[in-house]
């Protein structure tokens, strides 16, 4: 058998003498193999790839330690066996390939610890590290599951906010053809923004509210805009419902949340961006110049209008 070979049964306790403690004296057994017996699970290794590192196990082999034996000379040590034959080949090589899931390399290093095995315990600390810093978020987004919940987020956000509500089953018409298709869109790209913005602006979803697919824009705690992408159409002899996707209008009031940054950002792509939209305000804006609106912008498709998606000429 090899170094680490391990016999996987379990064994139960039989009846009999109990363990009996004993001394082990290098120089008798050499580099013959020993047999462990780690918390069920059985082991044949020599005493000297037990003693190469200064560790508990060069202890118990050593001589300083007393260890048990059962009666049929096995030596027992009361652990979890599961990672022992992983023990065992870093003793061996100094080095192991790690398992691949985060559980047992904690495992793993518990087992370390306890064996007193420090370059395996910095082994182990060191990949959790990596694996960590691998699989961070890149960006949380919050879902509202409340009113009181989303009041309470956006107030108490340093940073500027962006909702986006879809709710597909709250309707109780039949949708246009190109309606999924849209409401789709409109998901991909509050993705895309989140992504690139989310440093800088709170992206949160509602899925309870009354709109079918509705954005939300926040500064400051308080609403700044709402770009609404549902209407009512008039279909033949029905009504249904339509879900638009106005990219354009959506991401220019994203760019213009940024200018309610704490503390302000520069932003020279953004000024830019957002300059030919504050050249057309109303004159009574201007007149307030760059002080906070205090009505909310309100982008509405039309609610009610004629649709006939029948060819001309039929």
């Amino acid at each position: 058998m090899s170094g680490d070979t391990c016999l996987t049964t379990t064994l139960c306790p039989a009846a009999g003498p109990k363990p009996k403690t004993c001394s082990l004296k290098v120089g008798s057994l050499g580099n013959k193999y020993v047999r462990l017996n780690v918390g069920g699970s059985l082991y044949y290794t020599t005493v000297q790839v037990l003693t190469r590192h200064d560790t508990m196990l060069k202890a118990m082999f050593s001589g300083r330690m007393e260890v048990l034996t059962d009666k049929e000379g096995w030596i027992l040590i009361d652990r979890c066996g599961k990672h022992f034959g992983t023990i065992l080949n870093y003793l061996r090589d100094d080095t192991i390939a790690l398992p691949k899931h985060r559980q047992e390399i904690k495992e793993l290093m518990a087992e370390a610890k306890y064996y007193l095995i420090q370059g395996l315990v910095d082994m182990c600390q060191a990949a959790l590290q990596d694996k960590q810093e691998l699989y961070e978020p890149v960006c949380s987004i919050p879902i509202i599951t409340s009113p009181k919940e989303e009041e309470r987020l956006i107030e108490s956000s340093m940073k500027p906010v962006v909702k986006l509500l879809y709710n597909r089953s709250n309707n109780k018409y039949s949708y246009t053809s190109n309606s999924d298709d849209n409401l789709l869109k409109n998901i991909e790209l509050f993705d895309k923004l989140s992504l690139r913005f989310n440093g800088r602006v709170l992206f949160i979803k509602d899925v309870i509210g009354d709109e079918i697919c509705c954005w939300s824009f926040y500064g400051q705690g308080r609403k700044l805009a709402e770009v609404c992408c549902t209407s009512i159409v008039y279909a033949t002899e029905k009504k249904q419902t339509k879900v638009e996707f106005p990219e354009a209008r959506i991401y220019e009031e994203t760019l213009n949340v940024l200018l309610y940054e704490t503390p302000r950002v520069p932003d020279n792509s953004l000024l830019e961006a957002t300059s030919r939209s504050r050249s057309q305000a109303s004159h009574s804006e201007d007149d307030e110049g760059f002080e906070l609106r205090d009505r909310v912008r309100r982008i509405h498709v039309k609610r009610y209008s004629t649709y006939d998606d029948r060819q001309l000429g039929h």
